[in-house]
């Protein structure tokens, strides 16, 4: 690091400073980890942060009236899907988040495209009023006969007890997303749930508890396959988390590629706006700091401030709290 200063490639900043100031040093004074993009094999969608509930610590702040994320159109969709076809970007996954998807006027038409390009989907929901109202049954329903094996819906489902799912999510939320999953298990579409871990428990713990609710309702889920029940890192900004320097991918036993902006990048398109923007993953929306640009060839090229040649400078609590230490993805 001394050599790398002494050459004059990187300034040292100015000091006193604080944790995640500095897009090239941490407080303590090493450089900085970066994550370039490996290959961008998930592409997440953010429709919009409205949302028919609100959580007691949802990371976006989703609520019926956080518009901060305005809703994206199936055209704005459908150009980011061009580009990933006509620059062979090797995507095989879409995802969908929000706020609550279902909520959006165009989800199904969003939903259809990349399916109908032969990409996996994966749209993320909390299995309430939204996604049961009878027009979107019946506009999955209508997707299931030709993508069935490429579409998966995730429910959140907090944990597998209803005073704690609902500790988090509000009353009376546990019986509606369980009659979701009912219906979606029946049904038969591809289903997977996302839970939390922030409740002392051990991992075996938690997926012992989600197996006997799996088992009582005949879901087709596997507790045990990390894909079908992710259990996600809680993210409290409160909370003093370390920074990521260079160093700490030898002491954590970790790669850059194992994050998930290593292979993913996501859409959103803030109020006021007028296109969308590419920022580096589902946790980062409102920060201008980490806009890359209004195209996927733009975020590709992204250099200067949290960013160089592409590569995402870890500078955001997020950054280590989820991902560097707490192994959590979204996809």
């Amino acid at each position: 690091m001394a050599d790398v200063r002494a050459e004059g490639l990187v300034a040292e900043p100015a000091h006193p400073r604080r944790k995640f100031q500095d897009p090239d040093w941490t407080v303590g004074g090493d450089r900085r980890a970066s994550v370039g993009l490996d290959q961008l094999r998930t592409l997440w969608f953010n429709t919009g942060t409205l949302c028919n509930i609100t959580c007691r610590n949802c990371y976006i702040e989703s609520s019926p009236t956080n518009d901060r994320l305005v809703y994206l159109s199936a055209a704005e969709v459908g150009s980011y899907l061009d580009e990933i076809a006509r620059d062979n970007l090797g995507t095989t996954e879409i995802g969908f988040t929000g706020g609550e998807p279902f909520m959006n006027p165009e989800i199904i038409p969003m939903l259809e495209a990349p399916l109908a390009q032969g990409l996996r989907v994966l749209v993320l929901t909390n299995g309430l009023q939204p996604m049961l109202r009878p027009r979107l049954k019946k506009g999955l329903l209508g997707l299931l006969p030709a993508y069935g094996d490429s579409l998966t819906i995730r429910v959140s489902l907090d944990h597998y007890t209803q005073a704690l799912h609902e500790a988090e999510r509000g009353p009376k939320t546990f019986a509606k997303s369980v009659a979701a999953l009912d219906w979606l298990s029946s049904a038969g579409f591809k289903t997977a749930i996302a839970g939390r871990s922030c409740w002392n428990e051990h991992e075996h713990e938690a997926r012992d508890g989600y197996a006997a609710l799996i088992g009582e309702r005949g879901w087709r889920i596997d507790p045990n396959d990390p894909l079908a029940l992710v259990l996600l890192p809680e993210m409290d900004e409160t909370q003093d988390v370390p920074e990521i320097s260079v160093g700490c991918w030898q002491i954590l036993g970790k790669s850059p590629g194992e994050l998930m902006c290593a292979s993913s990048r996501m859409i959103v398109k803030r109020k006021g706006d007028a296109r969308p923007t590419v920022v580096p993953c589902t946790l980062l929306p409102y920060e201008h700091a980490f806009s890359m640009g209004a195209t996927l060839d733009d975020a590709a090229r992204a250099d200067g401030g949290m960013f160089h040649d592409g590569q995402v400078k870890l500078c955001h609590p997020h950054c280590a709290k989820f991902c560097a230490l707490g192994g959590g993805s979204c996809s």
